[in-house]
C-alpha cells in the first residue's frame, strides 16, 4: 500500500498542510492527519467525482475540469475500508513511510470520517455507506472509534439522511456541521451556492434538536481583510438562536485555511486573530470553543 505523488512517484508525507483524499489504489478510503481530530482520520470520500452543492472560496478541491457524476460502488467501499482497518490492526498505520515525520502526539487513529471532495449526504447511497462503516467498525474491533460526518449541513433534515443519522447515532457517531457566516450576504460570498443561509440554519437546528452536534467554522481573510467584527457578532447570534430553538451544540471549532485554497484572494488568519474570535464566541454564547491555527 502506498501514497505517492502521481507526478514523481515519491511517497507523500502526510501533514495537516498536506491532505490528499487518495491513498494507493483506493477510490473511497484514505488516511489523513487531522488537526481538529488531533491525530489520524480514516476518511471516506463518497464524492470522488468532485460534485458538490457548495463552491466555497477556500475549498482545496479542483473543479475546473468538467464533472461527470459517478455512482458509488458499495462493495468496493466495503472492501477498501475493511482492508484499511485490517492494515491498521495488522501492521500499524504509523509504520508507513507517509507517516515517517508525524509527531508522536498525533500517532493515533481518532475516527472514521465521511468527508471527501463533495457533500457526503448528497450521495444517494449515503445511508448504505454509513451502515458499511458501522459494520466494519464493529466487526474489526474498532468500537471506541467515532464515526464523524463532516457536512455543509444542507440536507440534514431529509428523511433518507435522517435514517442514516440514526445509524450514526447508534455507532458513536458525531455530526460536524459547517457554519462559516452570520449573515446571508457573507454566507453567499463564502459558500457560492444557490442554497439559502436560512435553509442551512434550519437544517442545523433540526439535527441539533435530536443530538448534540459540533459546529465547524472556518474564518479567513478575503482580499486581505479579516471578517468584520459585526459578522463575528452576527455569527454568535446565529449560534444563540440555534440553542434558543432547542438545538444542542457540544463544541464550536474555530479554524482557518491551512492548505492552498480555490481562490487566490483567500488567505489565513493569524493565530492571534483566531484566538480573538474564539474568545468573542465564548463570551457571547457560553459554548465550549476549540481554536485551531493554520498549522495546529
Amino acid at each position: 500500500m502506498s501514497s505517492e505523488d502521481p507526478g514523481t512517484g515519491q511517497v507523500l508525507q502526510l501533514f495537516v498542510t498536506n491532505h490528499p483524499r487518495s491513498f494507493g489504489a483506493f477510490t473511497y478510503v484514505y488516511p489523513v492527519v487531522s488537526r481538529r481530530a488531533g491525530g489520524v482520520s480514516i476518511g471516506i470520500n463518497l464524492n470522488p467525482d468532485k460534485i458538490c452543492n457548495f463552491d466555497c472560496v477556500y475549498c482545496q478541491v479542483e473543479r475546473v475540469k468538467p464533472l461527470v457524476p459517478q455512482e458509488v460502488d458499495l462493495e468496493r467501499l466495503r472492501a477498501e475500508l475493511t482492508e484499511m482497518l485490517a492494515w491498521v490492526n495488522r501492521e500499524g498505520i504509523f509504520q508507513h513511510p507517509a507517516f515517517a515525520d508525524l509527531p508522536e502526539e498525533r500517532r493515533r487513529v481518532h475516527d472514521i470520517a465521511f468527508s471527501g471532495d463533495g457533500e457526503p449526504t448528497a450521495c444517494r447511497k449515503f445511508k448504505e455507506a454509513v451502515q458499511i462503516a458501522a459494520e466494519a467498525r464493529r466487526n474489526l474491533g474498532f468500537e471506541p472509534l467515532k464515526i464523524v460526518l463532516i457536512t455543509n449541513a444542507t440536507l440534514l433534515d431529509r428523511p433518507q439522511v435522517e435514517e442514516a443519522l440514526a445509524i450514526l447515532d447508534a455507532n458513536n457517531g458525531e455530526i460536524w456541521a459547517k457554519l462559516d457566516a452570520g449573515t446571508p450576504g457573507y454566507f453567499a460570498r463564502v459558500a457560492r451556492t444557490k442554497i439559502s443561509f436560512d435553509r442551512i440554519l434550519k437544517s442545523i437546528t433540526h439535527a441539533a434538536r435530536k443530538r448534540p452536534i459540533v459546529i465547524q467554522s472556518l474564518f479567513m481573510r478575503l482580499e486581505g481583510e479579516p471578517p468584520p467584527e459585526a459578522e463575528v457578532h452576527a455569527y454568535c447570534d446565529r449560534l444563540n438562536e440555534i440553542g434558543g430553538q432547542g438545538g444542542k451544540i457540544k463544541l464550536v471549532q474555530i479554524y482557518t485555511v491551512s492548505r492552498k485554497p480555490a481562490e487566490s484572494f483567500v488567505s489565513s488568519l493569524s493565530d492571534t486573530e483566531l484566538s480573538a474570535i474564539g474568545e468573542i464566541v465564548r463570551q457571547r454564547t457560553g459554548l465550549p470553543v476549540a481554536v485551531f491555527g493554520s498549522l495546529g
